[in-house]
């Protein structure tokens, strides 16, 4: 499953065939045309790597516009990864997700998502089932940080599978997208609210309706418990 894996051509090992004094110049030809367009064991290895190229189940291969995913997630089905990856930016069509953080990977704990996160530059997306198996989450337009005040882009929006997919993107109300701290973070605001709250544990969390998205309660409940949350960078 893993569309960033590198695979170099094998250049170096094609099996040529003697040439005797009798060759034509086309099977000249032809063998150089053989050589220059890389077939042969060259071409194989591209095979295999278009192969070992995995896409989540549901999702055909040949789509080269569809998402692909590192490993296989825990939380969304493949044809739910299809369905939210087109409220992505048009920057993010096609593009790998990679898996830096997950609960069932590497425990509950804010302070090791935000360590996952250390470094990177780039677009995130939150994926939480909870223990009634309800399916939601955020796309955020950057990492998940600690910070004193809220950060991110109009381009942040939350969303839930109750069953069928609902987005809620900005409103353009205020500029409360994410905020973040060592006992807790949070998806939208305004009086006091969150669109999306999870604390310091990732294990109890809370969803309201919020000023900045104007959202449904993601999960069934109010309140809520995680039962696996992952966090995957886009690029």
């Amino acid at each position: 499953m893993l569309r960033a894996m590198h695979y170099s051509p094998l250049v170096n090992h094609l099996n040529e065939a003697p040439v005797s004094e009798e060759s034509s110049d086309e099977d000249d030809k032809e063998r150089e045309t053989y050589r220059s367009t890389g077939a042969g064991e060259n071409s194989s290895n591209s095979s295999l790597g278009a192969e070992n190229t995995c896409r989540p189940p549901g999702i055909s291969n040949e789509d080269s516009c569809e998402p692909i995913l590192t490993e296989e997630s825990k939380v969304l089905l493949g044809e739910q990864i299809k369905q939210i990856a087109i409220h992505f930016p048009p920057r993010l069509t096609g593009c790998t997700w990679t898996l830096a953080y997950s609960t069932m990977n590497h425990g509950t704990s804010l302070r090791t998502l935000y360590r996952s996160m250390h470094g990177l530059d780039c677009s995130t997306f939150i994926a939480i089932k909870d223990a009634d198996g309800q399916v939601f989450g955020a796309f955020c337009s950057s990492p998940l940080r600690v910070s004193d005040c809220f950060y991110g882009t109009g381009e942040t929006f939350l969303f839930s599978f109750s069953p069928e997919l609902q987005v809620f993107k900005w409103t353009s109300e205020n500029s409360f997208f994410v905020k973040g701290n060592l006992e807790s973070f949070a998806f939208g605001g305004g009086r006091g609210i969150f669109g999306l709250w999870l604390d310091g544990d990732l294990y109890h969390g809370r969803s309201l309706m919020c000023d900045t998205f104007n959202n449904d309660i993601l999960s069934k409940t109010e309140d809520f418990f995680v039962h696996v949350l992952e966090v995957w960078t886009l690029n």
